[in-house]
């Protein structure tokens, strides 16, 4: 069918109109541009937006990333949410590798929308970027500002009869899954006293790097039951949080590892961070000089989190409770030294530390501390409260050593196991020596034979210790006796010249001499 000539004009004259409106409205725009001031044009786009949302039935909730000068956590939730509902279709997705991290985030590109459901409601998000005149905003550290040029907020849209709903459910269903996905993507942390602390920046009071120790229960060289024993207790301890609300005590619990070196100790407790996914803080107590330093650390330290005071018997002075007056009472001035002028964590402070009002600065906390000497610690530390669980690192059993076999050689049976499980009982050897001659070998066989020639020569040693001990003991108890001996015939030679001196001086008295 040809189109009638009339029906062509009426086509040309309404894209020759569209044409004029559009040079038009480009016309206007520019002119709009340079004469009309940006203020005055954001205004104006204002206004008209808000009459048209007026006739709209959606609702839309703006999320932004600061909330006048204070990082808003609602914008941090609202990433790590949408991160978990991004569609594998989309287009577009931004991803980095935050410093000291080790997982990829993945973000919305600007501009770019995602549709989420919610008990039968259609959300639609959508994320927005744009510049911004520079403003400066507190940095973490609180101390210093840092600008801020982009300026970076979500918009949640959906309808309004859904306010209420999205308000008092959908908002805490984000928070509750943006924490899930939080400790699923969180990389551990060692953390350890930063040099700059002294400064009184809050920020730099630790330093970290990522905990990478492999450590596990399944690798540990113990005894299974006292791995399930600990692991129970681990358990029941991050159950508890009402409990320890209900009853009144602070959300933490206390562990004193004991036993001689080389018996797994720091694995244990890089276990017990993997196992619960805490970071690890390493207080040095000898690098302190006052209780109110010790008190700010504590504060600085983060929930979900295990404090570790190794070899607490050598870190400081606990055990003498008279030092606090000495360190508290004033000193003769004698010049200025800066040994003198030091001053000591006291046992108070830091009893105040571990099981006082200060303890209760933060929630799901663990404290591990570690020595070679239990019996050089005061007592005081050693009660319920401060150290609740006292675990003894012994040295390798025939089990720990079948789970380091199994570690280093993986073989879990061999006909050199018994006689090594039979060395290993009049022998005492520590896990940290028996991974060291496993480890001289990667073929099983000669592995367990210098395992073996270890044990035998480990066997003597012990058997020439124990038999010069008892020479030596022999020889101060035979030193001993002849000395007391000597002692007893000198007071008794004494004794009878005292006695003979008496009887004559009475007998001058009576006249018989």
């Amino acid at each position: 069918m040809i189109p009638k000539t009339t029906d062509m004009s009426s086509t040309k004259a309404i894209i020759s109109a569209a044409a004029s409106a559009a040079a038009t409205a480009m016309l206007l725009l520019s002119i709009a541009k340079e004469f009309i001031p940006n203020e005055l044009r954001q205004y104006v786009y204002f206004k008209f937006t808000t009459l048209l949302d007026s006739f709209s039935s959606e609702l839309t909730l703006v999320i932004e990333e600061y909330d006048k000068l204070n990082h808003n956590h609602l914008f941090t939730a609202s990433e790590l949410y949408l991160e978990h509902i991004i569609p594998h279709n989309a287009q577009r997705l931004k991803i980095c590798l935050p410093k000291k991290e080790n997982n990829i985030s993945v973000s919305l590109q600007e501009n770019e929308e995602i549709i989420d459901t919610f008990n039968g409601i259609k959300l639609k998000w959508k994320f927005i970027s744009r510049k911004t005149p520079v403003k400066f905003i507190p940095s973490p550290d609180q101390y210093s500002k840092m600008p801020v040029t982009e300026e970076m907020f979500f918009e949640l849209s959906f309808h309004k009869k859904h306010k209420n709903m999205v308000l008092d459910a959908y908002i805490k269903h984000v928070i509750k899954k943006s924490k899930e996905m939080k400790e699923k993507k969180r990389t551990l942390k060692l953390f350890t006293l930063s040099p700059d602390r002294m400064t009184g920046r809050r920020g730099e009071t630790w330093q970290s790097l990522n905990l990478d120790h492999p450590a596990t229960f399944d690798t540990l060289a113990m005894e299974m039951e006292e791995k399930r024993m600990i692991m129970e207790d681990l358990e029941r301890f991050v159950k508890r949080k009402e409990f320890y609300k209900k009853v009144g005590k602070a959300w933490k619990r206390g562990y004193l590892l004991f036993g001689p070196p080389g018996t797994g100790k720091s694995s244990l407790i890089a276990a017990i961070a993997n196992y619960l996914k805490f970071d690890i803080y390493d207080l040095e107590l000898t690098d302190l000089n006052t209780n109110s330093e010790l008190r700010r650390l504590l504060i600085s330290t983060g929930n979900k989190s295990i404090l570790v005071v190794e070899d607490i018997d050598c870190s400081i002075d606990l055990q003498n409770r008279n030092a606090e007056a000495g360190a508290l009472r004033p000193q003769p001035s004698r010049g200025y030294t800066q040994e003198r002028n030091k001053v000591q964590v006291t046992l108070s402070g830091f009893l105040n530390f571990v099981d006082g009002l200060w303890s209760s600065c933060g929630d799901e906390r663990i404290i591990i501390f570690t020595t070679n000497h239990k019996e050089k610690l005061d007592p005081a530390l050693l009660r319920p409260g401060r150290m609740d669980v006292h675990i003894h690192m012994s040295c390798c059993s025939p089990c720990g050593f079948k789970t380091l076999a199994s570690n280093y050689l993986r073989i879990t049976d061999h006909p050199f196991f018994v006689e090594i499980e039979e060395l290993m009982k009049t022998t005492t050897i520590t896990p940290a020596e028996v991974g060291e001659q496993l480890m001289k070998s990667e073929e099983p066989e000669n592995a367990l034979r210098g395992l073996i020639g270890f044990l035998e020569r480990k066997k003597i040693e012990d058997e020439e210790r124990k038999k010069r001990e008892n020479d030596e003991s022999k020889a101060t108890n035979e030193e001993k006796k002849k000395r007391e001996n000597d002692e007893s015939k000198a007071a008794s030679e004494e004794s009878g010249i005292t006695e003979a001196e008496v009887s004559q001086k009475q007998k001058m008295e009576n006249g018989d001499i």
